[in-house]
């Protein structure tokens, strides 16, 4: 992304959520037809509401990686995602993000409009990842997550969960810095319910501005519908979009600097109030708002 940073620094960005798999665990097989391929009317539909609701980025995703999921062949994702993200850059100017951990996969999406690549392993998966965001001129969001999604959740362990990510996170952010892509190109995610409990969710939920100053770039939260809302509030899935909406307040409070939901709508409220708080806190600590 020459000449531009991943996510704007004067908004919170938000990223819409639109799942071309079968079997993701809140909206797999919506965007699909009985063939298993791309319904791409009902894509279409899914994005323009999210765009008229205040997202700016569409991020498209063909391989579920909710816990116990079993990884999807290239093959199979390319043919969900390529066409779906074809569609959405032949329509809309939004900027549009791949979910995958793979280079093959992410080289697909690029060629069909992509620009941003989000790997929730951080490149622990597929290293070559990193040298094609960088040949290709792609922004690159590295998630944390160790092990896979159908193991991850089996032997969770950590001793001080914000350290040990931010050192995880850092190490992604140096194998990308080091295979050429721009620092203002990257951003890091915690890998909120990718391999955590609910203590160190929450951890990580309320520490992002130290995860942030630790890793020295972008945030980006994911905690929409997801698992650990459920243990607090008692909600099923379909039932956690407030819990999410006040997720993404308390993150974007503590700094982070975009959330990637379902429910766009009240995500992109509770983000204008919590940056307009955490405004307030900042000019309250400087002495009053300046002139």
């Amino acid at each position: 992304m020459p000449g531009a940073t991943i996510f704007a620094p004067d908004r919170v960005t938000i990223v819409g959520v639109l799942n071309a798999t079968p079997d993701s665990f809140s909206d797999g097989g919506r965007l699909l037809d009985a063939s298993g391929a791309v319904d791409v009317p009902a894509l279409l539909r899914a994005a323009e509401a999210m765009l008229a609701e205040g997202a700016d980025v569409l991020d498209v995703g063909g391989e579920s990686t909710r816990p116990g999921a079993e990884t999807v062949p290239a093959a199979e994702e390319i043919r969900r995602v390529a066409p779906a993200i074809a569609a959405l850059a032949k329509r809309f100017h939004a900027r549009i993000s791949v979910d995958t951990r793979k280079a093959e996969v992410a080289a697909a999406a690029l060629d069909a409009g992509a620009s941003l690549v989000n790997d929730v392993s951080g490149l622990r998966f597929d290293p070559s990842l990193a040298a094609l965001a960088a040949r290709r001129g792609a922004g690159l969001v590295l998630g944390h997550l160790r092990g896979e999604p159908a193991t991850m959740q089996c032997d969770v362990r950590f001793a001080d969960v914000v350290r040990e990510v931010g050192d995880e996170l850092a190490e992604s952010v140096a194998r990308a810095r080091a295979a050429g892509v721009p620092a203002e190109a990257i951003a890091v995610d915690p890998g909120i319910g990718f391999g955590k409990r609910l203590a160190d969710n929450l951890a990580l939920l309320a520490n992002v501005g130290a995860l942030r100053a630790r890793v020295g770039q972008p945030v980006l939260v994911g905690p929409s519908r997801k698992r650990f809302l459920g243990e607090i509030t008692g909600d099923p899935v379909e039932a956690r979009d407030v819990a999410t909406h006040a997720a993404c307040a308390v993150a974007v409070f503590q700094g982070a600097d975009a959330v990637r939901v379902h429910d766009v709508a009240g995500a992109r409220r509770a983000a204008l109030l919590a940056r307009a708080l955490r405004a307030a806190r900042r000019d309250a600590a400087a002495g009053g708002p300046a002139a």
